[in-house]
């Protein structure tokens, strides 16, 4: 069951509040972005049944919003029933108090970074999407436990002596308590994270070491990036019409039109007002985008902000440094679309190819694939090498990895002239000889 149901399984009713600050420009208007968050309250479990909106100058410092809207709001909520309230834009702690003073303890005060947290803690289904939902989730909480403790006095230590639980200090809150252990349990989740993340660099040089090129999807969530891998690999890859339906990331090894293979990993959709926390607890997951040769940034052409919704995605890649490797624009859900002209080209220099699919008919997947090989054909680096004849294990590899153009042979070994893939470039690098 949801968080957001009922025991007799009924949605809990929710009401949306947006507000536009003047001179912000954010990427979404007003409007379009309250109509996302409610496709992630519902993707949550909610039901909205209200919203409301205020244009200010700046953001009040005690209820975000001017207090005539909030009683404005407050009289909205209970007329409908409501049971939580959702801004959509981070709260500060001191936000959420006097919210929750002005609205009552029955109403449940959440921003856009809250609702995430609790749409991924639904979907996470591995243990690694579990640890890094959670860690986010903590990072979240710690700053704001004070709305939840300052209703208890300092108290003394010496709990054990008196029956209690014997973990404060001396003239410790509940709240110093807490966020000690808060602070524990996100040491441990990082410690456990990093075990998985060198996990999966160890994975990641097994590839490399074989030479199969790793392409990765990155895209607006609902993009179609699982439909595309499913399309591509025939696969029973999970697939749903929802937000964040794909958290853990998925790697696929797939043919291309030559007999060549490449690796194709789908990672988590990504979505304006991304909460830092959970960028940086999926920093193990993104290291799969971080490590890849080729990225398909896959887009919805028939949705309305596509253009911004490429900009959030850019933006975000920008965020996690994302190196400079080629990258190829998949138009999606072509099938959606109507006869009128695409969306104008942007900054074209920034992508090497662009290409008009539908990952769910199929149509134009086979030029993607052609499209795809020809760019890491392009992108392969010229270099001669100078392999000792006591490493014929690399020879070897570079023949069934690598387009080998010459061989010769001399006294210190092997001359190769040979074309690497960015991957396998650093391993033979030190065997580089001339220019």
């Amino acid at each position: 069951m949801s968080d957001f149901q009922t025991n007799n399984n009924e949605k809990e009713r929710a009401f949306l509040v947006g507000a536009g600050i003047r001179r912000a420009r954010p990427l979404l208007n007003l409007e379009d972005s309250l109509q996302e968050l409610g496709l992630l309250a519902d993707t949550a479990g909610l039901e909205v049944v209200g919203q409301a909106v205020q244009h200010m100058h700046a953001i009040d410092p005690s209820t975000y919003i001017g207090s005539g809207k909030v009683n404005e709001i407050r009289e909205s909520i209970q007329e409908q029933n409501v049971q939580v309230v959702i801004f959509d834009d981070e709260l500060s702690p001191r936000h959420q108090r006097q919210l929750e003073k002005v609205f009552g303890e029955n109403v449940k005060i959440l921003d856009r970074s809250a609702l995430i947290l609790d749409i991924f803690a639904q979907h996470a289904r591995t243990r690694e999407g579990a640890l890094q939902v959670e860690l986010a989730q903590y990072e979240y909480l710690l700053p704001r436990l004070t709305r939840q403790w300052t209703h208890l006095e300092r108290q003394a230590g010496g709990g054990a002596a008196r029956g209690g639980v014997g973990l404060r200090g001396p003239g410790e809150t509940q709240l110093e308590v807490d966020r000690r252990e808060i602070g524990r349990k996100i040491t441990k989740l990082k410690d456990e994270l990093e075990r998985v993340r060198q996990h999966r660099s160890q994975h990641r040089l097994q590839r490399s070491r074989a030479g199969i090129p790793v392409v990765a999807l990155v895209g607006y969530t609902n993009a179609g990036k699982s439909t595309l891998l499913r399309t591509l690999t025939q696969s029973d890859v999970y697939v749903a019409d929802q937000l964040f339906a794909t958290l853990d990331p998925l790697t696929r090894r797939i043919d291309l039109p030559s007999g060549r293979h490449i690796v194709m990993t789908d990672t988590v959709g990504f979505i304006q007002k991304l909460p830092t926390t959970l960028i940086a607890a999926f920093r193990a997951t993104l290291e799969e985008v971080l490590e890849a040769d080729l990225l398909l940034h896959v887009v919805d052409t028939s949705h309305p902000n596509v253009l911004e919704q490429i900009e959030t995605v850019e933006d975000t890649l920008a965020e996690i440094d994302m190196p400079a490797v080629p990258r190829i624009l998949v138009w999606n859900k072509m099938d959606q679309w109507v006869d009128i002209p695409l969306p104008q080209r942007i900054n074209g220099e920034r992508y090497a190819a662009d290409v008009s699919i539908s990952a769910y008919t199929g149509k134009g997947s086979d030029q993607l694939l052609e499209i795809i090989e020809d760019t890491l054909v392009s992108h392969l680096r010229k270099v001669k090498l100078l392999i000792p004849y006591q490493r014929g294990d690399l020879v070897s590899t570079l023949f069934e990895t690598a387009n080998v153009e010459k061989q010769e042979h001399t006294e210190m070994g092997v001359i190769l002239t040979v074309q690497l893939p960015p991957s396998l470039y650093e391993r033979y690098r030190q065997f580089q000889i001339g220019k």
